[in-house]
């Protein structure tokens, strides 16, 4: 098998066609949420696509026809793989076609539980990995890195390797220090027990009622806030329970100060 009948207009890497790369990118995509559907919405049930919103949570027909509407949107990006897979076909028996493609799967899984974290945690807020817990940020970081930045990490490392292992491979030692550093940077942001402060990252639409609300739902003190009345500075020494702000529109809780100046280097 030559290059030349894979086609040189879809020579990709190492001479293997595009479609035989972006087919194992769609593919991790897809089964990556699969993953979540099937273990988190259904067999463990910690939480619904929308499970985030209060009006959704009152209606279970509308949790159960979105997660539907989710793994629906999977299948496509799964079929799409699928059907990349079949017409780089004649690939299949190039030397290192098979490690290719099982890397950027890899890539594409954790790729999907990045991109649920950042954006269907944190900005949108519609879910959370755990939504019957006081720590909710625990379970997204932890998620965030085992699901996310540990299969991404081991994906490009096996595509560094080159055709069958055989070419260059990746230095350990800088690979090893940048995943350290970015799960050292997560479990960084996760609040210390023994500290009564914390920030609290109000999301889009939090009204400043409902932001009393939950300070007085928390049983904290207010020491600091933001001029957008967006991030606050809350004291709960006294036996407080800093998640109660979730309830009340909170986006984010850490005892760092990283989200005022996430907030301030926005407004730059």
């Amino acid at each position: 098998m030559t290059t030349a009948s894979v086609g040189p207009e879809e020579a990709g890497r190492g001479g293997l066609p595009a479609t035989l790369i972006w087919a194992g990118y769609a593919l991790g995509f897809g089964l990556g949420g699969f993953f979540d559907g099937i273990l988190l919405h259904q067999i463990l049930q910690w939480h619904h696509l929308l499970s985030g919103l209060e009006e959704a949570r009152q209606d279970i027909r509308l949790l159960i026809l979105t997660d539907g509407l989710f793994h629906a949107l999977m299948y496509v990006i799964a079929a799409a793989g699928l059907w990349l897979l079949w017409r780089s076909r004649a690939a299949f028996a190039v030397s290192g076609a098979d490690r290719l493609l099982f890397a950027n799967a890899m890539i594409g899984f954790g790729s999907w539980h990045i991109l649920d974290s950042v954006l269907s945690h944190w900005i949108l807020g519609i879910h959370r990995i755990r939504m019957d817990v006081d720590n909710q940020l625990f379970w997204d970081l932890l998620w965030f890195v085992v699901f996310g930045l540990v299969p991404l990490a081991l994906g490009a490392y096996f595509r560094g390797n080159g055709k069958g292992g055989a070419g260059r491979r990746v230095p350990k030692g800088p690979a090893g220090l940048a995943l350290a550093v970015l799960i050292a940077g997560a479990l960084a942001a996760l609040p210390a027990p023994d500290d009564g402060t914390v920030m609290v990252v109000f999301g889009p639409g939090a009204t400043p009622a409902q932001a009393m609300q939950g300070l007085e739902a928390s049983g904290g003190r207010l020491l600091w806030s933001h001029a957008s009345e967006t991030v606050w500075a809350v004291d709960i020494s006294g036996g407080g329970d800093a998640n109660r702000f979730y309830d009340h529109g909170a986006l984010l809780i850490s005892n760092s100060i990283l989200p005022a100046g996430c907030l301030d280097w926005t407004q730059l």
